[in-house]
C-alpha cells in the first residue's frame, strides 16, 4: 500500500460500529425467542400434566403468549425509556458545558487523552482538532461513550423484544397441540430441548464464548424448568 492509498474499511470486523449494533439486537433477539420457549413451555407442559382436554391447555398457552410478549416488550420499553432520557440529559448538559467553558471542556477532553498514553502535545493538538470538527461529539464520545445519532430508541427495543417473544413462543405451542395426548409432554420436551439447544449456540457465537457450555447451561436450565411445572401440574391434576 502506498502512502496517500485509502485504508479499506473491513466492514465486517467488530470495530466496524454497525456490526456492534446487529450483535446488540441479534443477542436481545435470541434471548426473548428463549423467553419465549422456556415460559410457554413451562407452563403448557404444567397444565398438559394436570389434564388431557386441549382446551385448557390452548387457553392456557394462548394467555400465556399474549401476557409474555406484552410483558416482554413493556418492560424493554420502560428499561430503554429511562436510558434514553439519561442519555438525551447527559447530551444537553454536555452541550451546556460546551457553550458555557469551553475552554474547561478542551482542557478537559485533552486530560482524557493524556490518560490514554498520548503525550501532552499530541493529547492537546487531538482535543483541538476534534473540537474544532464537532465538539460536542467529541466530548460525548471521550467521556460519555455515547453518539448523539445513536440514542436508544425505546420502541425499536419493545417490538423486538415481543416479536422475538412471539417466534419463540409458538414451537412449544405446536409441539403441545399437533401430537395425540399420550404425546404431547415428550414431544415438548424433546422440541424444547432441541431449540434451546439451537439459542444457546447462538447466544454463545453472537458473544464469542465457549458453545458447548451455553449450550448446557441453557438446556439444562429449561429442562429443569419444564420438569418442575410438569411435577407441579401433575401433583395438583390428581389432587383435585
Amino acid at each position: 500500500m502506498t502512502d496517500g492509498e485509502a485504508v479499506p474499511f473491513h466492514g465486517d470486523e467488530p470495530h466496524d460500529p454497525r456490526v456492534h449494533e446487529r450483535l446488540n439486537w441479534l443477542r436481545a433477539g435470541v434471548l426473548g425467542a428463549n423467553d419465549g420457549i422456556i415460559s410457554v413451555a413451562a407452563l403448557v407442559v404444567g397444565v398438559a400434566a394436570a389434564t388431557s382436554d386441549s382446551g385448557p391447555i390452548l387457553v392456557a398457552g394462548v394467555a400465556s403468549v399474549v401476557a409474555g410478549a406484552i410483558s416482554m416488550g413493556l418492560g424493554e420499553y420502560v428499561s430503554v425509556s429511562s436510558q434514553r432520557d439519561t442519555e438525551h440529559a447527559l447530551i444537553a448538559k454536555e452541550r451546556w458545558e460546551l457553550g458555557a467553558m469551553p475552554e474547561q471542556e478542551l482542557a478537559e477532553l485533552a486530560g482524557i487523552y493524556r490518560s490514554k498514553g498520548l503525550s501532552a502535545e499530541t493529547a492537546d493538538q487531538v482535543a483541538r482538532e476534534l473540537t474544532a470538527h464537532d465538539a460536542l461529539a467529541a466530548h460525548l464520545e471521550a467521556e460519555l461513550h455515547i453518539a448523539e445519532a445513536d440514542v436508544v430508541n425505546p420502541w425499536h427495543a419493545a417490538g423486538a423484544s415481543a416479536l422475538s417473544f412471539l417466534v419463540g413462543a409458538v414451537l412449544p405451542m405446536l409441539a403441545i397441540l399437533l401430537p395425540p395426548p399420550e404425546w404431547r409432554i415428550a414431544t415438548t420436551f424433546a422440541a424444547v430441548v432441541v431449540a434451546l439447544a439451537v439459542t444457546g449456540w447462538l447466544s454463545a457465537w453472537i458473544g464469542g464464548s465457549p458453545r458447548g457450555r451455553a449450550i448446557v447451561r441453557v438446556v439444562v436450565g429449561g429442562a429443569l424448568a419444564l420438569a418442575v411445572t410438569w411435577l407441579i401440574g401433575w401433583l395438583i391434576g390428581g389432587a383435585v
